[in-house]
């Protein structure tokens, strides 16, 4: 579980991460990275119904906080995040590996500029 400082539950923090940051998909995910001027950092999950009933996305929901949860220490202050989990997550078996991997893939991106 994600600590409860760390979670994003803003509309406006979830559009303004996905519009104005880097963002790098696999088949998986898409993940989305902005990096802001204020502390800490923040990780908002999206997984929409194509992914499946309640019990499939609670379910990929708790893998990709799994995964995330060991990936925030390495992230910049001020860094915010928004996961957005695509159909094939539900089946995946190395979902933990796609989030790592778009999330490098994402920062390595985002050095560009400030939200």
């Amino acid at each position: 579980m994600l600590p409860q400082a760390a979670r994003m539950r803003d509309g406006d923090e979830f559009r303004r991460t996905i519009r104005r940051g880097a963002s790098a998909s696999t088949g998986t995910v898409v993940t989305h990275l902005a990096l802001t001027d204020e502390l800490g950092v923040r990780v908002g999950l999206v997984v929409g119904k194509k992914v499946g009933n309640a019990v499939v996305r609670n379910r990929v929901k708790r893998r990709i906080r799994h995964a995330l949860r060991s990936e925030l220490a390495g992230l910049p202050a001020g860094s915010r995040v928004v996961v957005r989990a695509l159909a094939p997550a539900a089946e995946s078996t190395d979902l933990a590996g796609d989030v790592i991997g778009s999330l490098q893939r994402a920062s390595r991106r985002s050095s560009a500029g400030r939200v």
